[in-house]
């Protein structure tokens, strides 16, 4: 197959550090490659995947101080991937709703994968397009009352194998939490959990600008540099060694995550997880076998006593047997295969732009 890939263009894919998006993006457009499929990537310039690059910028949008509106480049982008669509057999968006003012305009089918949440503005956007093709990234993520033709759900992936396991954790031991410094992520949580049982916590991650209020307000106080550490932001190789030591990662978010990578990390370098049960995390956590799903605060304390009865061993794999790129990427195959299969039965080798 002849495949498009669309990117964002924030951040750089693969990712240096955070960015969940492009590196799930980067996993997929390698395995495609290595599958025999010509796959064009539409990404930021400095991407470093095996397969064709095209971008608008040179680099990461996050990156260019002299970048001040977004979204005029995320339309040269767009412009540029629908002026050639005829080159693709079909095109895959990782934008959100971006692509979705262009589809109809072209014979080539866009498939969806919805990384992000609906939000009153967005859902007005998604509810235009219902009819298109659309990957949830989690069963949890879907809003039925939407009606959007969901094809598929298909779990985010993470390669194991650059994943260092850890079969014991460091002593004396410490907790890990690894996510935004926003409200939404918990950390104020954590640090709560953590001065519950005594064990140290080792926090890392990025400070957004909307996000610098809360973090000197909630987070910046309780950091003593003992039992209360923040590492800033991580990039792989500090992630898996922050988590790979830790007895446990605490994931005790306030929202839906939609999928979250970091559990399916921990868990990939031996260290369970204890969770808040919201969104994805009953899909992703294995309960009692790679981590702990808790209702409360209070339920997360506790079961920080529990992480013992946890196989480190068994955490490995299960994320190798649920999480691997493999799984993805077939996943996505059949999503493909699925969507052109259709295409034909409609209107044999032509299909009416107009599939709104």
């Amino acid at each position: 197959m002849r495949i498009a890939q669309i990117a964002p263009l924030w951040e750089r894919v693969p990712p240096p550090a955070y960015g969940g998006i492009e590196l799930v993006v980067g996993l997929l457009t390698d395995a495609l490659v290595a599958k025999g499929h010509e796959v064009t990537l539409f990404a930021s310039g400095d991407s470093i995947v095996s397969a064709k690059l095209e971008s608008v910028h040179l680099q990461a949008l996050r990156l260019d101080p002299t970048i001040k509106e977004y979204g005029i480049y995320e339309m040269l982008q767009l412009a540029q991937v629908y002026e050639r669509a005829e080159e693709f057999d079909l095109i895959h968006s990782h934008i959100g709703c971006g692509a979705l003012p262009y589809c109809k305009l072209t014979k080539t089918p866009t498939v969806h994968t919805l990384h992000g949440v609906f939000t009153p503005d967005n859902e007005k956007m998604f509810a235009h397009a219902k009819a298109q093709p659309y990957v949830s990234i989690s069963n949890a993520q879907r809003e039925h009352r939407l009606g959007l033709n969901h094809v598929a759900t298909v779990y985010n992936s993470i390669d194991v194998s650059t994943h260092h396991f850890f079969p014991q954790a460091d002593r004396p031991p410490y907790l890990a939490f690894l996510g935004r410094m926003s409200p939404e992520k918990g950390p104020h949580h954590a640090i709560e959990i953590a001065k519950a049982t005594g064990i140290p916590l080792k926090m890392a991650g990025k400070i957004d600008p909307v996000d610098v209020e809360y973090f000197d307000r909630e987070i910046k106080p309780q950091i003593d540099g003992v039992q209360i550490q923040f590492l800033g932001e991580a990039d792989h190789y500090l992630k898996n060694d922050l988590m790979g030591r830790a007895i446990a990662t605490l994931f005790p978010i306030t929202w839906r995550e939609p999928f979250g990578l970091v559990m399916i990390e921990s868990m990939a370098a031996g260290t369970p997880v204890i969770a808040m049960n919201l969104g994805s995390v009953p899909e992703v956590i294995a309960d009692g076998v790679s981590g702990y799903i808790c209702d409360t605060v209070a339920e997360c304390i506790a079961a920080v006593a529990k992480v013992p009865a946890i196989s480190r061993t068994a955490c490995r794999e299960y994320v190798s047997h649920r999480f691997g790129v493999e799984q993805m990427a077939a996943g996505y195959e059949a999503v493909y295969q699925q969507i052109l299969a259709e295409k034909f039965a409609r209107n044999g080798h032509m299909v009416s732009a107009n599939i709104y």
